[in-house]
């Protein structure tokens, strides 16, 4: 009687890890999110599992979280090998911690499979390191959405920090417009990365003052990942070396 929480990485199957592929064809039952790929959903119909998609996207929940927690306890105590198979990494804005939090309240044992983080892969995919010696000296991530207004936006201002956002897209004129007004200058550069590390994959680029009208004009959709900070500029160099990342 055992959970598998699973990250499935950022969309290319590829990425998916080898602990992580071994669980998946050995699972009972998938607990799937929407936002798992399509190359992943595939490979998934290839197993023996009871397949179920509990959605997940924004504003569009097939399943709450309070659902998705009892499920798994459901199905735990019927005795078949459960896994929960989630997006990026499960503790990466994943819910997975909620999860974990509700198995040991409820005595089920559980194993966590790490997934290859978005917030890392998808930029490195565009050519943006998150990280360079040249560039900020420190790396934060954040959720673009959240149910309540928690962000201290007067202090991430004036972090000389690369911001990594993950579901910011609806959000977007928001996010920039906080920055700026807590003293982030308005030319720090950014990056939008639709579809990362997908054949579908589209990278508009910008500054705080005028990347929420670009995204517009472009028509960029969730999902994506918002990167701000000059390390983007580094993709000047780098963006028309990225060739072939898929077969």
């Amino acid at each position: 009687m055992s959970v598998y929480i699973v990250g499935a990485g950022p969309g290319d199957v590829e990425l998916l890890t080898l602990k992580a592929y071994k669980v998946i064809m050995d699972a009972d039952v998938i607990l799937y999110d929407d936002l798992i790929g399509e190359d992943i959903l595939e490979l998934l119909k290839k197993t023996k599992a009871e397949l179920i998609s509990v959605g997940k996207r924004s504003g569009k929940h097939k399943k709450k979280q309070e659902e998705i927690n009892k499920m798994l306890v459901e199905y735990a105590k019927q005795g078949k090998k459960v896994v929960r198979l989630k997006g990026g990494d499960p503790f990466v804005f994943g819910r997975g911690g909620e999860e974990i939090e509700f198995l040991a309240e409820n005595g089920i044992e559980f194993k966590v499979i790490p997934g290859i983080t978005s917030a890392i892969a998808v930029p490195a995919y565009a050519g943006i390191p998150v990280t360079h010696r040249r560039c900020d000296p420190a790396l934060i991530f954040i959720t673009g959405r959240e149910a309540r207004e928690r962000l201290k936006w007067d202090a991430l201002a004036k972090l000389n920090a690369t911001i990594i956002v993950l579901m910011g897209v609806k959000n977007l004129e928001k996010i920039c417009r906080r920055l700026i007004e807590n003293g982030k200058d308005p030319k720090t550069p950014v990056a939008i990365i639709q579809e990362g590390t997908t054949a579908n994959q589209r990278v508009v680029v910008g500054n705080l003052s005028n990347i929420a009208e670009i995204a517009k004009k472009e028509r960029i959709e969730p999902p994506a990942i918002i990167v701000i900070g000059d390390v983007v500029k580094l993709r000047e160099k780098t963006g028309k070396f990225i060739k072939n990342i898929h077969h």
